[in-house]
């Protein structure tokens, strides 16, 4: 499933911007980016963030057809061939992009733009602090589990829960942003408007794109 909006913004990404942002993820023990804004929510998006929170389904792809799952463990094989470098352990691998790719379309979000966004937030580094305060793979404020979660922010190192919130708030971010992903991204950086942080991503992103060849060929 495709997020609305589409990748328009990529015919902005500038060379220098795209260097620039692979030099600040080449450091080891910071995180480059995670500052979300606390912001005023009315009661029914509460509502809703926190109830896509607390579903206790398991991250397990279901599939209509043999074929959709065949499709699925191609690029799962794929992605794991190239996260290798950045996760050492192979069933570390498997589960961290199963889950990935379990939350991504659970929240209507393309699964290589999620990939990009935690390259550019953690580096694949689990219990990744930036210096705003954020945790984890998608560097998710603690303020979240206080506002759509139990309030334990130590949770934010479990992965599918980082994984979770983190989605959620990009789906909630790209709802409010009207598909516009650029703005988006800047919401969830807390730099909206601002191009250095949505051009990171995208550049990362195309780092994971994932072209089905067995599929293309039939």
């Amino acid at each position: 499933m495709s997020v609305a909006g589409g990748l328009s913004r990529r015919s902005c990404l500038l060379g220098s911007a795209a260097a620039g942002a692979l030099t600040a993820l080449s450091l080891p023990q910071t995180a480059w980016a995670g500052a979300q804004i606390e912001e005023p929510l009315i009661d029914s998006v509460r509502t809703a963030l926190s109830s896509a929170i607390h579903n206790k389904a398991p991250p397990v792809p279901q599939f209509a057809d043999t074929e959709a799952r065949l499709a699925y463990l191609r690029w799962l094989g794929e992605m794991s061939e190239r996260l290798r470098k950045k996760v050492a352990d192979p069933a570390t691998r498997i589960e961290f992009l199963q889950t990935v790719w379990y939350e991504a379309k659970r929240s209507g979000l393309d699964v290589s733009l999620v990939l990009g966004l935690i390259q550019v937030e953690s580096n694949f580094r689990k219990f990744a602090v930036s210096s705003a305060g954020a945790r984890g793979y998608m560097q998710v404020m603690p303020f979240w589990t206080r506002v759509i979660g139990d309030s334990d922010s130590a949770k934010l190192f479990h992965m599918q829960t980082n994984l979770r919130f983190g989605c959620v708030i990009l789906r909630h971010y790209l709802d409010r942003e009207k598909g516009d992903l650029f703005m988006t991204l800047g919401r969830y950086n807390g730099s909206r408007g601002r191009a250095p942080y949505p051009n990171a991503v995208f550049a990362n992103q195309r780092l994971w794109a994932y072209v089905d060849r067995d599929r293309s060929a039939a």
